[in-house]
């Protein structure tokens, strides 16, 4: 009996060095992925800022353009005034030359026929309102007459004056118009030269917008690929955790095996099987949760994104404990997850926590349930401090709230 208890001890100690440098190999692997990861993290992040940066420039150009289309547009409305204000200017020009015209023809006949009324009197007397005058049969008569030629005369000097009123008024018009026709032609002439600046400055937004656009739709390309690049190396990396779970699983089935064997090759009672995984787990942070399971909003890009756990708010700092008694099978960078922890429970079950600011442990090292193992932070992809927190079943994503207690 002795024999055998020795065999199988030499047999669990060759078993333990082959299943350390399988564990080396992967290990291996998984650092060299995750040197990838983050240098194509580090250039995403890049992409993404200048992206972020193009967008800006582009958005700020678009409202430079319109505001400048808003200012042609603005010049044009004022354009169509003025031009309907010198339309009705000349208007007015041409119907106070014909008014003046009018009034100038009438003042010149009434200023020649008096000025050859007293030429006539100057020669030869103004015999005319006298042989009226002497022509009366009687002194009524005279009196009446006289008072005739009076008001004639009279009439005659306040239609002249009248007439010399009218010219001035309308000469007046026309100067005040033809003023006003200056000033109108001075402002057409202003908005048009504005019209024309903001004619060019618009055709160089476009062509600035044009290339904006073009720098924009570039970047965005360089970003998609290495969107692309990182989902792929975080694929392989996932497959390289999968593998070495699969490891830890064989490695905790031969020592389970090993010490079965060697309780009955003693003698003794048969250790019991542990349970294929804790049956529940516990809140790794307290907080909130802030983002749930499955479906949500993407905080990033927009559209709808699957979040493949849950989002506990809590500050900066604050302790991450493990959510159940484990190994830890992986510490360190993990793309979008930032610095991330993952612990295998056993029976295919893991548990993830990503965005750490701290990790407190390393890999191989075996952990009990509530035990500080790092520290909440926003590494990664995050728009503020949290603990991402995933439960695995055979490296497919569960609902943690349905486990948590």
């Amino acid at each position: 009996m002795r024999k055998a208890v020795a065999a199988l001890g030499l047999a669990t100690l060759l078993l333990l060095p082959r299943s350390a440098a399988l564990a080396q190999g992967i290990s291996s692997k998984i650092q060299a992925e995750q040197a990838k990861i983050r240098t194509t993290h580090d250039k995403l992040t890049q992409r993404r800022h200048a992206l972020t940066v193009a967008r800006v420039r582009e958005s700020d150009l678009q409202g430079q353009l319109a505001e400048t289309n808003a200012g042609i547009t603005r010049v044009g409305a004022a354009l169509d005034d003025l031009t309907v204000q010198v339309h009705q200017s000349e208007r007015k020009l041409a119907q106070n030359k014909v008014q003046l015209d009018a009034a100038e023809a009438t003042l010149a006949r009434h200023n020649d026929a008096l000025r050859r009324r007293i030429v006539d009197a100057y020669e030869h007397g103004d015999i005319g309102y006298l042989n009226v005058l002497l022509s009366a049969t009687s002194f009524t008569e005279f009196v009446e007459r006289w008072d005739d030629i009076g008001y004639l005369i009279a009439q005659t000097q306040r239609t002249v004056r009248e007439r010399r009123a009218a010219e001035q008024a309308v000469s007046s018009a026309r100067v005040g118009l033809e003023a006003q026709q200056i000033r109108l032609n001075d402002d057409v002439a202003a908005q048009q030269r504005v019209q024309s600046q903001l004619s060019s400055l618009a055709e160089q937004r476009r062509s600035l917008l044009a290339a904006a656009r073009v720098q924009r739709q570039a970047v965005a390309g360089e970003v998609a690929q290495l969107e692309d690049l990182s989902a792929a190396e975080e694929g392989s990396l996932e497959s390289l955790i999968r593998e070495r779970q699969r490891e830890e699983e064989e490695r905790r089935r031969a020592l389970a095996e090993a010490a079965r064997r060697a309780a009955l090759l003693a003698g003794k009672p048969a250790p019991p099987e542990t349970a294929a995984g804790p049956g529940a787990f516990s809140w790794p942070v307290s907080g909130p949760i802030t983002s749930p399971f499955g479906l949500r909003p993407n905080p990033f890009g927009g559209g709808v994104e699957t979040h493949p756990g849950i989002d506990i708010g809590a500050p900066s700092g604050a302790t991450i404990s493990a959510a159940a008694a484990g190994r830890v099978i992986f510490a360190g960078w993990y793309g979008g997850y930032g610095n991330a922890i993952i612990l295998d429970h056993g029976g295919s079950m893991s548990t993830l926590y990503g965005h750490c600011s701290a990790v407190f442990v390393s890999v191989g090292q075996d952990v009990q349930r509530g035990q500080a193992i790092g520290a909440v932070g926003m590494t990664g992809r995050a728009t503020g401090p949290h603990l991402h927190f995933e439960i695995r079943v055979n490296g497919v994503p569960v609902d943690p709230t349905t486990r948590l207690r």
